[in-house]
Order: C-alpha cells, then sequence, then structure tokens
C-alpha cells in the first residue's frame, strides 16, 4: 500500500532581534503616542487660522487688534466669532431679539433658492445643536444588506407621519429609522426604516460605535463596556415620541 507524504508545515517567520528591532518597535510606539496628538494640533491650527481668514476681513481696519501690538495674533478672529456668537443667542433669547430675526428669516425665507437653502440648514442646526432628543443617541446591529450579514446603524428615533403610516401597513409594532454608515467615512450612508423587533441594541455609547466605523472595525471600546440587547428591548429615551410634527 503506497504511503502519502506527509503535508508539509508552513514555517513560523522568526521575528527580527537585536538592536535594530528594538529600534523600530521604538520608533512604531512614538508614533502612536504622537500622531494623535500632532494631527489634532494640526486640525486645530488649520481650523484656527480658517476661522481668522474668514472673521478678520469683516473687522474695521482700526479695530485690528494687530494695528496696536504689531504682531498678527493666531486665534483673533475665533475669539471674535465666539463673542459675536453669544450676543446673537442673548438677543434670540430676548422677545424684541426674536422679532427682529424672525423678521429677517421672514425675508430671507421669500427669496428664491436661496429661502429653501436656510430653512433645510437651519432645521438641520437645529436638529444638531438644540439639546433634546431628537440625535443619534442610540447604536444598533441591523441585518444588512442581507440575512447573515449585520450592519451597524445609528437609530435617529420612530419614524413618523406618512412614512410611519406607509411603512408600517397596519402591522404591529414599531418602526424606527436607522442611519446605517458607511467606513470610514460616518457622513454618508443609508436611511432605512425599520421594524424595531428586528433591531440589536448596543449598550456601547454612539461615540464609541462611531470610532468603530472609522477605523474599520479596529477600534473597540473596553470590554465590558458595551454589548447587544435582545431584539426590541426598550430603555430610557427610546420610548415612543408622538408622530405630531413639531
Amino acid at each position: 500500500m503506497t504511503r502519502l507524504p506527509e503535508p508539509r508545515r508552513p514555517r513560523r517567520k522568526r521575528r527580527a532581534s537585536g538592536p535594530l528591532a528594538g529600534l523600530r518597535v521604538s520608533f512604531l510606539t512614538g508614533l502612536i503616542v504622537i500622531a494623535p496628538l500632532a494631527i489634532t494640533i494640526w486640525l486645530i491650527w488649520t481650523l484656527t487660522g480658517w476661522v481668522d481668514g474668514w472673521v478678520l476681513p469683516l473687522v474695521p481696519p482700526r479695530w485690528q487688534l494687530e494695528r496696536y501690538i504689531g504682531v498678527n495674533l493666531r486665534g483673533v478672529g475665533v475669539v471674535i466669532f465666539l463673542i459675536f456668537t453669544l450676543l446673537i443667542g442673548a438677543l434670540a433669547r430676548v422677545v424684541a431679539g426674536r422679532a427682529i430675526i424672525g423678521a429677517g428669516e421672514a425675508i430671507v425665507a421669500h427669496v428664491p433658492l436661496i429661502g429653501a437653502v436656510y430653512g433645510g440648514l437651519k432645521q438641520i442646526a437645529e436638529t444638531l445643536f438644540t439639546p433634546g432628543d431628537d440625535k443619534f443617541d442610540r447604536a444598533c446591529l441591523i441585518e444588512y444588506p442581507r440575512k447573515g450579514l449585520w450592519g451597524l446603524g445609528f437609530v435617529a428615533g420612530g419614524a413618523r407621519g406618512e412614512v410611519a403610516r406607509l411603512v408600517s401597513d397596519g402591522q404591529p409594532g414599531r418602526t424606527v429609522a436607522v442611519f446605517v454608515p458607511t467606513t470610514p467615512n460616518p457622513t454618508s450612508g443609508f436611511l432605512l426604516f425599520v421594524p424595531e423587533s428586528e433591531l440589536r441594541y448596543l449598550d456601547m455609547p454612539v461615540e464609541d460605535a462611531a470610532k468603530l466605523v472609522i477605523s474599520g472595525g479596529l477600534v473597540y471600546p473596553p470590554e465590558g463596556m458595551g454589548g447587544a440587547i435582545e431584539p426590541g428591548a426598550a430603555r430610557g429615551n427610546m420610548a415612543p415620541k408622538s408622530t405630531e410634527s413639531r
């Protein structure tokens, strides 16, 4: 009886040792520490310069700080922008200020094209910056794009109005809006309307779920910080909301 040859076992690569290997590890470790800090500083420096370049030309030359101290301080435009924003916010909170701002918005709303763009941007800004429940406050798993494949999504709340009526089609249960982002750019993705019973809510915060998406599945929250919840499990601010438009 012919004896078959034994399959060859793959050889394990030996890790390089010596002073060069130690230098390589030290360099990579230092890069891991320095890179996030350097990128953060660069972003702050770039955004500060962008705001300065946009705000300072609007300031009259006689009020320019550089004229008196002789030095172009980076960040002066940011300070002016913050002070101006605080003043507008304080003005919008009083009755007279709301009347003035409302009159200005009514004029802008009647301008063709500009009114539509302004209205959409204002609604998005109110959703993002106004304290409330209309934000991505839950992360979940959803079977998408087909059964057996799980995608990570963010729950935007219950479906309302015509969408809720047509999607549910008289079926029991709640329908929710889920945003499924793309990797590594989470600003694009797909908006899905899904029965809540088909979702698996996660304990991990939205910030950790966003890191998981941006990193392409490389950065997970620490052990014990997250886990799947049974489908349809309600918690806290996931109570059904009114279908009346705000």
